[in-house]
């Protein structure tokens, strides 16, 4: 019996261990903002997260603490919830990340989703030098100005908004380019940053208009005169869609490792009864085989004594 509890334990830690890795290892779920990242202030935002069909429960963190959570509806039909924030306030813009459960595990965090709010005091003004209009190959300098003391300015491309660059500056913030060709072609704006989380109203748009060179046209917005709400995020559904068959492929083998580990457990504990049952059944026979010695000892002793 204590060869058999040792067993046991050793095969219980060794499983605990697997469980372990798998919790390391497991997935980790994608997560956007719609409309998009930065959100004007008072406006609606919702955050999803994407993760498994096999998923029961998803949670949402802002700054590394539990925010929200939300459980799959109709559960196993779905591999995404929404986490709404009905208005966008300096309280609410941060840094967001969540996870999610199957079964008893936890995935990994997923990478982190920065909110931005816009529209937070004053108006920025863009300009470019030499001027809107250039021939592919000359360099262009954006300058971008608030004149509320700031100290970061950040300029956007439309269509691109993953593609932000940022300069830190008091006033004035410079962004130089070049040489330029048509793939810098578009409409431009710029923004002042209180904090990395609290932006300034967008500045004006400002269009930039690119001749000559046909260049690298892959980089051109498909619709450079869209607003700041509808600009593109096909980056963001690539990457989910990368992470989505990620995450299936990783259940699937996870779920086969469950069914091969369940059955050599069955294995290891019928041989391990089976072992015991056998140790039973030798000290038996032995306390047979010795009881009947014994008795045969004593019958021998007590035929003298009766003759």
């Amino acid at each position: 019996m204590p060869s058999l509890l040792a067993a046991l334990l050793c095969l219980g830690l060794c499983l605990n261990q697997r469980i372990s890795t798998l919790k390391e290892s497991f997935s980790k779920p994608v997560i956007w903002a719609i409309p998009n990242f930065m959100i004007p202030k008072g406006k609606p935002v919702a955050i999803w997260c994407q993760g498994t069909h096999e998923a029961v429960e998803y949670q949402l963190y802002f700054e590394g603490s539990l925010s929200d959570l939300e459980i799959p509806k109709p559960p196993g039909l779905i591999n995404k919830v929404k986490f709404l924030i009905p208005a966008m306030t300096l309280r609410t813009a941060g840094r967001y990340s969540c996870l999610y459960r199957s079964g008893e595990l936890w995935s990994k965090l997923s990478d982190p989703l920065d909110l931005v709010v816009t529209g937070m005091y004053d108006t920025p003004t863009l300009s470019v030098h030499p001027r809107p209009e250039v021939i592919s190959g000359e360099n262009v300098t954006f300058y971008c100005r608030l004149e509320t003391a700031t100290s970061k300015f950040f300029l956007l491309k439309e269509g691109r908004p993953g593609r932000t660059q940022h300069r830190h500056g008091n006033i004035q913030a410079e962004f130089p380019m070049g040489p330029v060709t048509t793939a810098h072609r578009g409409t431009y704006r710029c923004f002042g940053s209180y904090n990395n989380h609290a932006w300034s109203f967008p500045s004006e748009p400002l269009k930039l208009l690119v001749t000559g060179d046909i260049g690298n046209t892959s980089l051109v917005p498909t619709d450079p005169t869209s607003s700041p709400d509808s600009w593109d995020s096909y980056f963001l559904t690539t990457e989910a869609g990368f992470q989505k068959d990620l995450a299936l492929w990783d259940h699937t083998a996870q779920n086969l490792f469950r069914i091969g580990l369940a059955f050599l457990v069955l294995v290891a504990l019928a041989w391990l009864l089976v072992i015991d049952w056998l140790s039973r059944k030798r000290t038996q026979e032995g306390a047979n085989r010795a009881s009947q010695r014994e008795f045969r000892r004593r019958l021998r002793t007590q035929r003298p004594i009766e003759q």
